[in-house]
């Protein structure tokens, strides 16, 4: 695929000052089994190129169905008049600076192939599932979902990049609903869909596959007869799988280049974080330390270089406290004269690249998670998100856990049922007091990560330890 995009690049014959074409093919399946029944078996074949024309200090898209050489030439030429028009009105101009040259190759490590089981195969664990979710008469409905998908991606460029990469994708969902009267609760496997990685199926079919099943199952209905979260300010202890989704909405989001910029504020929204505050922001306390780091190996949205070619390292976001760069793409690093990442990230092959989160984490500190339990005399320990909310400036927010267990004199005490909590981002950040060691550090990831005009859902992965915060509010109901 690389020679042939090549030898096509050389036949465009366009006045632009850089060319560039990725080639994306997307094979995904995915079975749905609801209560013991299978309810979806689907496959899919998504396949395209997207074409960048730079001319005139503008970059103009045009993006195609085909791999055939006569649709992508006139994609081409649609991009490059796109170029041109916007050109009358460009806020910045862009140079072959923003698109360096680069060479190289990534794919996904995994032990247990995608294509190891068969759609039966997938079939009868998801239905096995449900049967031991369903420990009780109470549980009124079982849900197992399994998707998998292969990302090929091949990019080349008039500056001579030659870029192939290949993702393995799993993303997996089990969970329970129980009634009782009009009290309803659900459980999951860490929340919805929040087992999605790079990997092979070695990631689903663990050893404590089933007792996991089983356990959650039991949590469901445990939490119909459980104590309803208490109104107070208090300790919170948060899980690694809650932790996932107050760092993409409180950290990931805000940090975001073309939101600070205005570019999402119609749709996304913007940020409370303004150009000035890189290098000077107190984000948190000294403990908080986020890193952008592409380079865990199963973590959902690793890679070697974006959809621009760039190449992708790690770099520290927020360093004991300290905002000190962005994620933003060169574009939007010349434009707003900060320091970003390489994320420039597309959905598919029909989308632009645009600012996106990829592999956002809480690097983890010393504490074990008993000794941050046992330190705290009266508090709440919340696991798994359940709902959230968040304004468009990404600055107050309230979200939701499916589970959580009270705290007394240093133990996990009476199960809390519809536990939530609130707070502003700097506030509750600065709140942040004990943080676990690598041993709680947990990985999890969605591919629901919304943004852009048109949408472009992405996947993004986080990671993150066990978590205290000081004098938070929490609240019961929902």
């Amino acid at each position: 695929m690389i020679s042939d995009l090549q030898h096509l690049l050389s036949t465009l014959d366009l006045d632009a000052d850089w060319i560039g074409l990725r080639a994306v093919r997307e094979t995904a399946a995915s079975c749905y089994v609801r209560d013991g029944l299978p309810e979806g078996n689907a496959k899919s074949l998504n396949q395209g190129v997207m074409v960048e024309v730079m001319a005139q200090g503008q970059i103009g898209y045009g993006a195609v169905n085909s791999f055939q050489p006569e649709q992508i030439r006139a994609a081409a030429k649609t991009a490059y008049q796109q170029a041109i028009v916007a050109s009358r009105w460009g806020i910045y101009p862009a140079t072959p600076a923003i698109r360096p040259k680069v060479v190289g190759q990534y794919a996904s490590p995994f032990q247990k192939p995608l294509n190891a089981l068969s759609p039966g195969e997938i079939n009868e664990l998801l239905v096995r599932l449900c049967k031991t979710l369903k420990v009780s008469e109470q549980i009124v409905q079982t849900l197992a979902v399994a998707r998998h998908e292969t990302v090929d991606s091949w990019f080349v460029s008039s500056n001579g990049s030659e870029v192939y990469q290949q993702l393995s994708l799993i993303e997996t969902h089990y969970g329970a609903i129980a009634q009782d009267g009009p009290i309803v609760q659900q459980r999951s496997n860490n929340g919805h869909l929040a087992h999605c990685y790079q990997g092979g199926w070695e990631l689903f079919l663990d050893d404590q596959l089933w007792s996991r099943a089983q356990h959650i199952g039991q949590q469901t209905v445990e939490l119909l007869t459980a104590e309803e979260c208490p109104t107070t300010r208090t300790t919170l202890v948060l899980a690694p799988d809650q932790m996932m989704l107050q760092i993409h909405e409180s950290v990931g989001h805000p940090l975001e280049l073309d939101r600070i910029l205005g570019d999402e504020r119609n749709y996304a929204g913007g940020s409370f974080v303004k150009p000035s505050d890189f290098g000077s922001l107190s984000y948190g306390s000294r403990l908080m330390n986020v890193t952008f780091n592409p380079a865990v190996p199963n973590e959902f949205a690793s890679y070697r270089f974006d959809d621009t070619g760039a190449p992708a390292s790690r770099e520290y976001l927020i360093r004991e406290g300290v905002l000190q760069r962005g994620l933003g793409s060169l574009e939007s690093q010349a434009r707003l004269g900060v320091p970003g990442v390489s994320c420039a990230r597309a959905s598919s092959w029909n989308r632009p690249p645009i600012d996106r989160m990829a592999n956002l984490n809480l690097e983890p500190g010393e504490d074990s998670p008993a000794a941050i339990i046992a330190d705290i005399e009266e508090g709440v320990y919340m696991e798994a998100n359940r709902s959230w909310s968040i304004d468009d400036q990404r600055y107050k927010f309230q979200f939701g856990c499916e589970y959580a267990k009270r705290i007394e004199n240093g133990k996990l005490t009476k199960t809390l049922r519809n536990p939530n909590y609130r707070g502003t981002t700097l506030d509750f950040w600065h709140r942040l007091s004990r943080i676990g060691n690598s041993e709680t550090w947990e990985i999890y990831g969605t591919p629901y990560c919304g943004k852009g005009e048109p949408n472009q859902a992405i996947r993004v992965g986080h990671g993150s330890p066990v978590c205290a915060f000081e004098e938070v509010e929490v609240f019961g109901g929902g």
